[in-house]
């Protein structure tokens, strides 16, 4: 009987933490706006870089 306690209570505590895990995994990520501009960001300069090159040469 009491091993059946044990099981339900560890059962719960486990499941509550797996749920806070993926909730601040959510929380955490940045947002879609961001990871937006940052990637555009990123475009321009490698396009940049790409654009000085070709003037040296």
């Amino acid at each position: 009987m009491l091993a059946k306690w044990w099981k339900r209570i560890l059962m719960i505590i486990l499941i509550i933490a797996c749920l806070f895990n993926v909730t601040t995994k959510l929380v955490r990520n940045l947002s879609i706006e961001d990871e937006l501009l940052s990637s555009a960001q990123y475009i321009q300069d490698q396009q940049d870089a790409e654009k000085a090159e070709n003037v040296i040469k």
